[in-house]
Order: structure tokens, then sequence, then C-alpha cells
């Protein structure tokens, strides 16, 4: 298991106009991945999912806070002594086509992880060419007609894959699937979720998945938990069906509402919720973090931070003062 408690982190931005300007990308996030388990960060680009992604695989610090993996604090540890546990969470990244060397083969790449592992566990080099021909045949390809080509010789789909096959050659307990689809043909898409769902149950691998896309969030973790973050403070959580169906925040209604409607096959929600401004995050806020942007705001709302929490007749989690359910999510025709 993988738990965040007050996760925090600051960036300071450079240059002429906005030099010195601090950034708060994380506000005290918390937040519980299970062994096996499955969970998805959504929310606007710049909202702080990223980074998050990246403090929980290992490959960026965290100012506040404090991180557990298999109950092991990482703050107790000197950072060459974290190295083992962080390897059993690997990043697979947005973009298939830098992710990989272009100068190496594809036995070439998964041969340096394998290696690596192969020492450590006291292996053989022909275990070494036996374990990438596997992990190859997990992600579904063809080890035969892949291992001895570049980078650029596959399809983008291909090379997500051989991204996939490389984090296995660890054995990870997690996968961290950052917009893992974002940059692939759309027609490969459903490919690559189905693959990580596959992973997820054959394997017992947990995933994480960052996205923006709803769809491909519900797709990978419908029983999981969802966490809607909002500049970089969690403003919603609950089991992934909950959220979508019942959200209570508005601005998680606003991003529901914001998705594109079939029409002559789905009628669009009774209630959307728009935001009254687009994001500006140069002003000061006093209070909660969404009420410039949010129709229902009161003075309250103005003035006073709501905190994650849990209130009576909503079963999940939220960060607001007025939560109410309201119809966003189109509905079928036929459901009319």
């Amino acid at each position: 298991m993988i738990t965040g408690t007050g996760i925090v982190k600051t960036f300071k931005q450079r240059g002429d106009v906005l030099g010195g300007r601090e950034v708060k990308a994380l506000r005290g996030v918390d937040f519980s991945i299970p062994k096996g388990g499955a969970a998805s960060f959504i929310g606007e680009s710049g909202c702080g999912k990223t980074t998050l992604g990246r403090i929980i695989a290992g490959l960026e610090t965290h100012d506040e806070g404090e991180i557990a993996i298999d109950g092991v604090p990482m703050s107790s540890l000197r950072p060459k002594q974290r190295q083992p546990h962080f390897r059993k969470i690997q990043m697979i990244h947005q973009d298939p086509y830098s992710a990989l060397n272009p100068t190496r083969t594809i036995h070439q790449t998964l041969y340096a992880p394998l290696a690596l592992r192969a020492r450590q566990t006291g292996r053989s080099k022909a275990w070494i060419d036996e374990r990438a021909a596997e992990v190859l045949s997990l992600v579904g390809l063809d080890p035969g007609s892949v291992l001895a080509r570049y980078p650029h010789q596959l399809s983008g789909g291909m090379r997500q894959r051989v991204v996939i096959a490389r984090a296995l050659t660890v054995d990870p307990e997690m996968l961290v699937a950052d917009e893992a689809v974002s940059m692939i043909d759309v027609s490969l898409r459903l490919g690559i979720l189905a693959l990580l769902k596959d992973l997820r149950e054959r394997l017992g691998v947990a995933v994480l998945f960052i996205t923006h896309d709803v769809a491909t969030s519900r797709y990978i973790g419908d029983d999981g938990e969802l966490y809607v973050i909002y500049r970089g403070q969690v403003v919603e959580r609950g089991p992934v069906d909950t959220v979508i169906a019942d959200p209570v925040h508005p601005y998680t209604q606003s991003l529901l509402s914001a998705i594109p409607v079939l029409h002559g096959l789905e009628e669009p929600g009774e209630q959307p919720v728009v935001p009254l401004e687009s994001l500006d995050e140069s002003k000061a806020d006093t209070g909660c973090l969404f009420a410039r942007r949010c129709p229902f705001r009161t003075d309250r709302c103005e003035s006073e931070l709501p905190v994650l929490g849990r209130t009576d007749g909503v079963p999940q989690e939220h960060a607001c003062f007025h939560p109410e359910r309201r119809s966003v999510i189109a509905r079928p025709v036929s459901a009319s």
C-alpha cells in the first residue's frame, strides 16, 4: 500500500514578469492506494495531478508531508535506502516517443533493467533474454518481431506497450500512468487502457491513472477511488461511480458538465454547472479556491477555506460548504 499525508509542494517561478512568485502545486493532499487497487487523479491542466504522481513515483521531492510505502515512511530513510521502495512504483509517461532512447533497440532498452534485476537475484543471462520476451508478450507484442527494432520503427501504440513492458521488468507493485493514452491515435487508446486493466487483474499490480478524461478514469478503476484535484487541493474523493453519478462539489460538476454529448444518443444533464470566469491564479484567495468561479458561492466561501471531509447524507468526501447533488451527466435518450 502507498499512502500520502499532508503532501505540500511549492514551486517558485522565474522570469522578469513573474519572477519570485510562488505557485502552490499541492496543498496538503492525502491519498491511499491499496495493493492491487486502482485510483484516478483528475482535474484541469496545471491542477497538480502530474506533480503528485511524480512525487509518488519518487521522481519529485515534496516540501511537507509524508509518503509511506508498505508502511515504511520514506522520510525515515536516507536517499539510497529509499530506492528499493520507489522501484516498486514505475511511471508510464505521457509521451512514448520521448520515453525511449532512439539509439537503442528494444532488446537493449529492456536489457539494462533486467541485467540489474539478474544481479540482484543471482539469475543468468539466459533468464534476461527469457524475461525480455516474457514482458513483451505480457503487453501484447511479438518478441521475435520487436526485440531487434528501434523505437522509430514502431507505431505509437507499440511504443507505449514497450514503455509498459520496461516498467514490468522490475516487478513493480504499482504503475503510475500519466495521461498514458493522450498522445496515441484514438483508434489505439482502448487497447492500451484494456492492457492496463488486464495487467492489474492478472498480475495484481495497482494502477494510478492521471488524466483529465473522466471516461478513461472510470474504465481503468471502476472499483477504485476517484480524486478530483483543483489547484493542488483534493476537492472531492470517493468511489469512481459514486463521484461521477452523484457529484456534490461544483468544480466536479463543472468538469462533468463539459463532457461532450452524443447528440441523437444522449441528452445533456438537466443542471449543468458552468464556471463564472476562467482560471486566474494571479489573484489571491482568502477562502475556497473555487469561490471566484463558483455560481453557488456565499460570503462564507469567500472568507473561509473548506477542508476535505464528510457531511450527513453525502457518501463521498468533499471540500465544499454547500454540497448538493446535481444532474450534470448526459443520459441515454431511451432513459428519458
